[in-house]
């Protein structure tokens, strides 16, 4: 057997398992299971791909981390104080999140999508401020005008340029690549949203299991994009045409 379907399947075993003890109400043990599951597919990435992309390898790597502060800091909450935790665990995830917007953003012609695309701007620029603010609205009753407040709006901020750089990137090359990338960063959105309501509002098992699978899908999304190579995108875009 492949280090590859080894890999998948210790994937799919801790995302079953983290199935069950949500649905049982074992929220420890379904957070736990939870935190670790990028983390197998950032080892699995880098097992599978002997030359990685340097962008989204270093996104891989700071989502992982962040993930792996959000389970340290339910095992050793009492030692180090909560916000240590909130503050580094979130500049790391907003770390990664910029990076991602940086790999897309370096395959775009700034002058051709200004020209060419000033529509979908606008209406990206507008739905960006409306989800922005519904989840500020969301956080509200929660965070108080503090530090954390402008963490979130920070948070929200990288997470939405990702998701509308990946649409104009789409727009703009029309390939399976960046195909894959919108569609990795609309689920990894939908997945934030999903998550905000989880921690906030109501924290009901369906949610968080909602959440965590838009995640899973959302980084299957990302990873198969990059095995996509020129040659591969040069082909199906001669096909559309």
């Amino acid at each position: 057997m492949s280090k590859s379907k080894i890999m998948v399947g210790l994937v799919l075993l801790v995302y079953i398992s983290f199935v069950a003890f949500q649905f049982n109400s074992s929220n420890y043990f379904a957070a736990s299971l939870d935190a670790i599951l990028l983390p197998l597919i950032t080892l699995s990435y880098f097992i599978n791909n002997p030359k990685p992309e340097l962008f989204f390898s270093l996104f891989l790597i700071c989502y992982s981390i962040a993930d792996l502060i959000g389970l340290s800091a339910k095992f050793d909450n009492d030692f180090i104080p909560y916000s240590y935790y909130y503050y580094i665990g979130n500049g790391v995830y907003i770390v990664a999140y910029l990076v991602l917007l940086v790999k897309i953003l370096r395959s775009l012609s700034f002058l051709h999508i200004i020209k060419n695309f000033k529509l979908h701007i606008i209406v990206l620029m507008g739905l960006n401020v409306y989800i922005a603010y519904v989840l500020q609205v969301i956080v509200n009753p929660y965070v108080e005008m503090t530090n954390e407040y402008f963490v979130e709006i920070i948070y929200n901020v990288s997470m939405l340029l990702v998701l509308s750089s990946s649409l104009l990137a789409y727009f703009y090359k029309d390939d399976r690549k960046s195909l894959f990338m919108f569609l990795g960063s609309l689920a990894i959105v939908f997945s934030e949203v999903i998550g905000v309501a989880y921690m906030y509002v109501d924290q009901q098992n369906l949610l968080n299991f909602i959440s965590t699978s838009l995640t899973l899908l959302a980084f299957y999304f990302y990873c198969q994009q990059s095995s996509f190579n020129n040659e591969e995108i040069n082909q199906f875009h001669q096909i559309n045409n």
